[in-house]
């Protein structure tokens, strides 16, 4: 009997519509961030607080929300939180004040706070072993299609006005469906107090290559959202005069890379060790920047962005995969909550760091911000990060 692809497992397709949800209000705003800046009159570091106050709330709320997950069950988090995210985020539609709109994303980006990491614990409550790593492969793609289409979706619907690209957050209505109705597998099971339950799960997230992995996935979100989501489209702008739907259609392509990069992330993980993997990530990062800084027209930029999404696509759900196989069934809300929370601080430091440098030095030393703070995270990854070899098929 031939077995479905994994690709088409129901279950993994609804956590596919979970992730597009999560990454929907940060891809789709960052190309119109100019724009907002401009018709509401502020400048480029004020602008990118949309990104970070929507990304704040992540870093304290998400683990507890990874310890309610397990203590009472994804499902009983994750319904909540797609619909304070639909809500909030419909409603930044509405309004033209900065100061209300800074309010809702702050709450928007509560109900986003679980769904980044809920998505992943879930692939490890299901899948084992190499599948696991598959799963976490086609989950990162599927969320750089999004990172790939919502640029290019935001900029096109913010011709129309700075504001319409607020309305997508409406899709988290039907998904909460889905995963009311049809996610429907069984979660591990909840043993001992919540004492307890936090005195061993602390216990085992102190240990040394955990922490590690946190660290990793810092740096790795600090050079996602300070250079490619929050530096990128100013300098497209800056630089080439670029409009947000040419800016959108430019990052899209970061997109593409991470496509290829996270699609074959489980034949690239049966080849090489995934320690490997990660220094190899952190050392493409400062070739893209060094190419991105000498392109002379838009047209040929999306070449460094290309190259830059390709590392984000072997880096990202290889962290998020050794995290998981690290973690117990009945800890691993707790783990991937917590990585959640990381990648959370990384998304608002990132942004802040550019938008200073930005206004304070210049464009060219945020390259040279990059290309230094990629180096010394590579060099970290050497030093620091146990080699945990090849993943079991099972």
């Amino acid at each position: 009997m031939k077995t479905k692809p994994l690709f088409f497992n129901k279950h993994l397709q609804i956590i596919f519509c979970i992730t597009l949800i999560s990454v929907m209000e940060v891809s789709c705003i960052a190309p119109v961030l100019p724009k907002i800046a401009e018709a509401l009159s502020i400048t480029a570091d004020r602008a990118s607080l949309l990104i970070v106050v929507f990304t704040m709330p992540g870093i304290i709320l998400s683990p507890f929300l990874g310890i309610a997950a397990d203590r009472f069950g994804r499902k009983n988090v994750l319904v909540p939180a797609l619909l304070l995210f639909g809500i909030c985020g419909t409603a930044a539609g509405f309004t033209k004040s900065f100061s209300l709109l800074l309010v809702l994303r702050f709450f928007q980006g509560a109900g986003a706070a679980s769904l980044g990491s809920l998505n992943q614990t879930i692939i490890g409550d299901i899948f084992p072993g190499k599948e696991r790593v598959t799963a976490m492969g086609y989950n990162s793609s599927v969320l750089s299609v999004g990172t790939m289409l919502y640029p290019s979706i935001g900029g096109a619907i913010a011709m129309l006005g700075w504001h319409y690209p607020f309305f997508l957050a409406a899709l988290a209505f039907p998904v909460s469906l889905l995963v009311i109705f049809s996610l429907d597998y069984k979660e591990p099971v909840k043993n001992g107090k919540i004492g307890d339950y936090l005195k061993h799960s602390f216990k085992l997230i102190k240990k040394k290559e955990i922490l590690s992995l946190y660290i990793v996935t810092l740096a790795a979100f600090i050079l996602l959202y300070g250079i490619l989501l929050a530096f990128f489209p100013f300098y497209m702008k800056n630089h080439f005069h670029a409009s947000p739907l040419i800016i959108g259609l430019a990052m899209s392509s970061s997109s593409i890379g991470s496509i290829i990069g996270s699609f074959n992330l489980g034949r690239l993980a049966g080849i090489f060790s995934f320690k490997k993997l990660l220094v190899s990530a952190f050392l493409i990062y400062p070739a893209a920047l060094s190419i991105a800084y000498f392109m002379p027209v838009i047209f040929l930029f999306i070449i460094p962005v290309f190259i830059y999404g390709f590392a984000n696509g072997i880096l990202i759900p290889n962290i998020q995969t050794q995290i998981s196989i690290l973690a117990p069934d009945e800890y691993r809300g707790a783990f991937m909550s917590i990585n959640s929370s990381v990648l959370r601080l990384g998304q608002t430091i990132g942004p802040l760091i550019s938008g200073i440098i930005i206004t304070r030095l210049g464009e060219g030393y945020v390259f040279i911000f990059g290309v230094c703070f990629a180096f010394a995270a590579a060099l970290f990854v050497v030093q620091s990060v146990n080699e945990m070899g090849k993943p079991e098929k099972k």
